[in-house]
């Protein structure tokens, strides 16, 4: 039993990693751009909800809201500040070190308004637990909320992709941002839509990351960010149910890791099968061979 107990934190772990992973790999899917501040927004919308509940004395409802607006709009803020002047640069190096810098400039501004300490994260989702075989496995409720939370968001933006004129004309700037200008696609507002997308799903992740492992500071959404991101190169980048599978495939790796060799080498194990990956799979699990003609 004590192996279905792991595959059931795997999972949980996993679903967050993959709402995360979801994220990056709309943008890196449109934009080809590598937001490495996701997590860190993680993290401000984490401080949105604690804030507003605490401080503010909003429902829990509403601070969530209230969270996803905030971080949609920051999201917003940061592509066309930060990322939008560098789009036709050079190298994408530029773009890389913009990044971290807008990560860092997060976290500092965080550490200045909340300081280093530790938080407590309040409750906020209140789900019974669900027993199985005799009470021999229990799922906690923020269990079942993050997995179907993570099916739910996997297939609206499969859908809303596939299904809707932004989405096709996400599509469009993905395959080529010129013709898809050319054919009146307005490519700065499918970006910024792309990064508030992304942008608000962080601050619903943040939400869960918090309520699974309730302590919160401005360093909390770093190590899940890049666990993240290597779910989503894991699992192909760019390909939407890749992101989730990676993701949850990566929690389950990082779970069985820490329970049956050493949680000190769990995140080092976890990278040693993405690089296994990538040599045998360049592209990941889900992610496509792309031919360039010359």
């Amino acid at each position: 039993m004590s192996f279905i107990s792991y595959l059931k934190d795997g999972i949980n772990l996993g679903s967050i990693y993959a709402i995360i992973a979801l994220g990056y790999t709309m943008v890196y899917g449109i934009a080809k751009m590598l937001n490495f501040a996701h997590g860190d927004v993680i993290m401000v919308g984490a401080f949105v909800i604690l804030t507003a509940i605490t401080g503010a004395g909003m429902s829990p409802i509403l601070a969530v809201l209230l969270s996803v607006v905030f971080c949609t709009v920051l999201g917003v803020v940061i592509e066309k500040v930060a990322y939008r002047p560098l789009r036709k640069a050079s190298s994408n190096l530029a773009v890389l070190i913009t990044a971290i810098g807008v990560s860092y400039l997060l976290q500092n501004v965080a550490l200045l308004i909340f300081g280093a300490d530790a938080k407590s994260f309040v409750t906020v989702i209140n789900v019974p637990s669900l027993s199985l075989f005799g009470g021999e496995l229990v799922i906690k409720g923020i269990t079942i909320v993050t997995v179907l939370t993570c099916i739910v968001i996997m297939v609206a933006l499969t859908l809303f992709v596939q299904k809707t004129k932004p989405g096709r004309a996400m599509q469009a700037v993905s395959e080529d941002r010129d013709a898809a200008q050319l054919m009146g696609v307005n490519v700065n507002a499918t970006i910024s839509l792309t990064f508030a997308i992304g942008s608000g799903l962080a601050a619903i992740a943040g939400l869960l990351l918090c309520s699974a492992y309730p302590t919160l500071t401005p360093y909390t959404g770093a190590m899940p960010g890049i666990k993240a991101f290597v779910a989503a190169v894991f699992g192909g980048i760019g390909s939407i149910p890749g992101a989730m599978v990676g993701g949850i495939l990566l929690g389950i790796i990082e779970i069985f890791g820490k329970a049956y060799i050493s949680s000190q080498v769990a995140d080092a194990i976890v990278f040693a099968v993405l690089i296994i990956v990538l040599l045998v799979k360049p592209t990941g699990l889900f992610g496509k061979n792309i031919q360039e003609k010359v």
